[in-house]
């Protein structure tokens, strides 16, 4: 019987070693995995690469994690905001690691690597330093940069509803990248707010099929 389901958050992210690259979904607190993200500080994997749309918000969630130094390096679009004080202080103090994404080219390289593909010619960036030690290519006189896939070790996603298959569906914008974060990881692990027994969510309502989630763990926290 294929039973995904962990009885603990503990228990979800007990395996994530140290050095892995973590996909953590969320655009700012909407469709953040603050569970997961508790759980992974008190199990205190380090030397992190952490693949997220910014780098934190306050003091909690991601920035909490970014707050114990055990993120070597971000892969994000958008790193400073008006309360980043936490990823501002530890950048400028050059003890952390910034890749610097345009949101498109961001969620891009996230499918391409979900999809299978090595990767994709983007116009975003060209001519500016983010295109710098890049391929370039002219395609039907447009100026293009040659993008790489991002590829992770573990996913932290968070949704609505999930089931035993890990079949999933979202709050509304709340799934941002969650998605395609469930792709591209090799074990992507979704804290839910409800377990359901099979065939109760609607097949054509689930966004996320089962084959691409390894882990469904359930939490109490409010959807955001």
């Amino acid at each position: 019987m294929i039973d995904k389901t962990f009885e603990s958050l503990e228990q979800a992210v007990a395996d994530i070693h140290d050095g892995a690259t973590i996909m953590i979904g969320g655009f700012g607190n909407a469709g953040m995995p603050a569970a997961l993200i508790d759980a992974l500080i008190a199990q205190g994997a380090r030397d992190l690469t952490i693949v997220n749309n910014n780098a934190g918000n306050g003091d909690t969630g991601l920035a909490a994690l970014l707050k114990t130094k055990r993120v070597k390096k971000i892969i994000c679009s958008f790193p400073r905001q008006a309360d980043s004080h936490v990823f501002d202080a530890l950048y400028r103090a050059g003890e952390i690691e910034l890749e610097l994404t345009p949101q498109g080219n961001l969620a891009e390289r996230i499918r391409a690597a979900g999809a299978g593909i090595g990767g994709f010619f983007s116009p975003t960036g060209y001519g500016t330093m983010l295109a710098e030690g890049k391929e370039t290519r002219v395609i039907n006189g447009r100026n293009y940069v040659l993008e790489s896939p991002i590829h992770a070790d573990f996913a932290l996603i968070k949704a609505l509803r999930g089931d035993r298959w890990g079949n999933l569906v979202y709050r509304k914008t709340a799934r941002n990248f969650g998605p395609i974060m469930a792709m591209a990881a090799k074990c992507a692990i979704a804290q839910v707010s409800e377990v359901v027994e099979l065939g109760l969510l609607d097949p054509e309502a689930i966004v996320t099929p089962g084959i691409f989630v390894q882990r469904v763990v359930q939490t109490k926290e409010a959807q955001q």
